[in-house]
């Protein structure tokens, strides 16, 4: 297996298990119950191509500092990472969330409802777990286009699940376990990459 499919899977597989049970899916689900769900994933995949060409832009940035720098900031990077989702997976469970309006996607010109869905996303995503995943695996392996399509993917798929299975999706997941699981994940990797920085 070469180092860009390895890289490539890394980030699909990251990402896919950080935004399955975050914000992304429950945003595009209730965007869609407002829009239709064409224009919202048009929308949203605009957001997605713009977030994550910065993440990938940050993590290349990070491979011109010297190899004990980029294990370090890798590390905090995926530290930083395994504590928010941690924090999320931990926190007492609140009371059922309100559910969004029922009333079905409202008639609203493509341009507006993808505009709306991109500028929800886009906010939304702003210094998120899978923009952190996404900079520290573009650091770690250096394949940056990899990395970036891997990550890609996994965000627009999860945005596609979201807006076709909906509810039905959101009711089988253990977001929580979700979250804590995938905090582990960061954490080990932060653990593996200060180990690297300090046996540099």
């Amino acid at each position: 297996m070469s180092a860009g499919s390895v890289a490539f899977a890394s980030a699909l597989a990251l990402v896919l298990a950080v935004e399955l049970p975050d914000k992304t899916s429950a945003a595009v689900l209730v965007l869609t119950t407002r829009y239709r769900a064409a224009p919202v994933l048009a929308g949203v995949t605009v957001a997605f191509a713009v977030h994550t060409a910065l993440a990938v832009a940050f993590g290349s940035a990070l491979t011109l500092l010297p190899s004990e720098l980029v294990a370090l900031a890798v590390a905090a990077v995926f530290g930083t990472g395994a504590f928010l989702l941690l924090r999320e997976g931990l926190r007492r469970q609140d009371a059922a969330p309100q559910d969004a309006s029922m009333q079905g996607p409202r008639p609203v010109a493509f341009t507006r409802a993808a505009l709306t869905s991109c500028a929800v996303l886009f906010l939304a995503e702003l210094g998120d777990a899978s923009q952190l995943a996404t900079a520290g695996l573009t650091a770690r392996y250096s394949a940056p286009l990899a990395v970036g399509l891997g990550s890609f993917a996994a965000l627009v798929l999860v945005a596609a699940v979201a807006a076709l299975l909906g509810r039905k999706l959101q009711a089988r997941i253990n977001h929580r376990l979700l979250h804590r699981v995938t905090g582990v994940a960061y954490a080990c990797l932060a653990v593996l990459a200060l180990a690297s920085a300090l046996g540099a």
